[in-house]
């Protein structure tokens, strides 16, 4: 197998060898053109704080010490808006000794403000899996701007499959936007390729949205449903800058136009701390054939999922605020996203999660 983020069917081959094993059987539609989605298991436990197992540990071992209740999922369940829980994932694995993975919050998921992140046993990071990892996948929950109804069978994270360095240099990145574009505009490449935020928009004076504090709860089985004023309150810049207030969530967009070209991959990542009190989510990862025009795009902004931290922040337009890392594919995908599998998301400008009516 060559170097890479591994495609569809090479997933689906590691479904067949037994590498990837599921408690029921693992749907066509789990695997996506560079990545396969991970399912809720039947029962939540609330615990008192998040964790890791640690390098000796288990994560049955670590729910000894912090479970403070258990609910069942089967007809879904309400997880608190603030509260912390585990879910054991449908899906295990048995990687090949070379093999890692890492997962990351579907896009809906991060727009939601809902922090997901996968833990292993003898884990020591969030989201990654190490070689040859064998044994079950738990995912932690914590819903920080609404409560949600959460049900067995749903997908909140994604895990991408890596042989080997994937990650693109960057001269081989200029060379990419040479061949072909991966931005509109010139590419700011350092460390990946940098993005900035939108607060000029060509129409209008709508940049965003911040999460209301006091809301009902988000069904995760109900897409366009909820009516945004409900959860939501418009941001507005006339200026080109907004003031971030600490605590709160924030829904931008970026300034540039993106492209996933079939033969590469991206993951979000942080930019440096020191731009300013503030961060940009960073647990999102772009299937090959996002926003590139051979998969039905024309180029897709990235949505900024940010949270304020301790003191007000000004932030101002064209703002580098993060990164993408682009990554090379072991093998072209069998589907892209866009043309060949239903993408909520392609050619998408400013927009909330699917369980929003469009505004």
């Amino acid at each position: 197998m060559d170097q890479g983020v591994l495609a569809d069917h090479q997933i689906t081959d590691l479904i067949a060898s037994g590498a990837i094993s599921a408690t029921s059987p693992i749907a066509d539609g789990q695997v996506q053109p560079a990545s396969l989605d991970l399912r809720l298991g039947t029962v939540a436990y609330r615990v008192r704080a998040s964790f890791l197992a640690g390098r000796n540990r288990t994560v049955t071992d670590r729910l000894a010490d912090f479970q403070m209740h258990e609910i069942s999922l089967t007809d879904g369940a309400v997880l608190e808006k603030g509260c912390v829980y585990v879910v054991p994932l449908l899906e295990s694995l048995a990687l090949p000794g070379g093999m890692t993975a890492a997962a990351s919050a579907k896009s809906s998921i991060g727009r939601l403000d809902l922090l997901t992140r996968i833990i292993t046993d003898r884990g020591t990071e969030f989201d990654r899996v190490p070689a040859g990892y064998t044994g079950p996948l738990y995912v932690e929950i914590c819903p920080r701007s609404f409560s949600v109804v959460a049900q067995t069978g749903q997908m909140l994270n994604q895990i991408i499959f890596r042989n080997g360095d994937t990650r693109m240099s960057d001269a081989d990145l200029s060379s990419l936007h040479a061949d072909t574009p991966i931005v509109d505009g010139d590419p700011v490449i350092s460390d990946g390729l940098g993005f900035s935020v939108d607060l000029k928009p060509d129409n209008g004076t709508l940049v965003g949205y911040r999460a209301k504090p006091h809301t009902g709860v988000v069904d995760l089985g109900k897409l366009n449903h909820y009516d945004p004023a409900d959860y939501w309150e418009p941001v507005h810049a006339t200026d080109g800058w907004i003031i971030l207030d600490p605590g709160a969530f924030y829904i931008l967009v970026s300034r540039e136009s993106i492209a996933i070209p079939p033969m590469q991959a991206a993951e979000m990542a942080p930019y440096l701390a020191m731009v300013g009190e503030f961060r940009v989510h960073y647990a999102g990862f772009f299937d090959p054939g996002f926003g590139w025009a051979g998969a039905g795009g024309t180029g897709s902004r990235g949505v900024l999922e940010v949270r304020c931290h301790e003191a007000p922040f000004v932030l101002e337009h064209g703002q580098v605020v993060g990164r993408l890392i682009y990554e090379q594919m072991s093998a072209l995908p069998q589907a892209l996203y866009g043309v060949d599998i239903k993408s909520n998301y392609q050619g998408q400008g400013l927009k909330l999660s699917k369980h929003f009516k469009s505004p």
